[in-house]
């Protein structure tokens, strides 16, 4: 079991929510999905609770109303092998939602995610500061990350 589960306010949704992100990653699933049992928040019968797992990492997704909203301020990072990878979840996220700086885009239900190469990750480290800079200049210039970009910029 997973020591901490992050959990996603939602104000409805919570069903179409969890297809969509079960959809977009390899092996993912609905855990378990738990009602109101009385009209508390949400009338009786409605999901109170459902549980994710997406690429190994336990979520949880709340209907929990309108009292919050979800920000930009807490986002999750998908680090991937190539391009590919990187379209693929970046289109569909970006699809209804928003494109942001840096290889972050919110999808449309207010959750932010970082969709970012490996590729990135490794240059960034490089200890060649002066090639690490070049890599770096060029993200902060870039929405979706294009690899083949970021490498031609890290060679100067």
């Amino acid at each position: 079991m997973q020591k901490i589960t992050p959990c996603l306010w939602f104000d409805g949704h919570v069903e179409e929510a969890a297809g969509f992100y079960v959809s977009l990653f390899p092996d993912a699933r609905i855990v378990d999905t738990q009602y109101y049992m009385d009209d508390v928040h949400q009338p009786k019968g409605s999901i109170l609770v459902m549980e994710l797992e997406l690429a190994g990492q336990s979520f949880q997704i709340l209907n929990g109303g309108p009292h919050f909203k979800i920000t930009p301020a807490i986002s999750f990072t998908i680090t991937c092998k190539d391009q590919a990878e990187v379209d693929h979840y970046w289109n569909a996220f970006a699809k209804d939602g928003e494109e942001m700086p840096c290889g972050w885009v919110t999808d449309r239900f207010g959750v932010s995610w970082q969709v970012v190469p490996e590729l990135m990750l490794r240059l960034l480290a490089d200890p060649d500061r002066a090639k690490a800079k070049r890599a770096m200049d060029a993200m902060m210039k870039m929405k979706k990350f294009i690899v083949a970009d970021i490498e031609k910029a890290a060679r100067g």
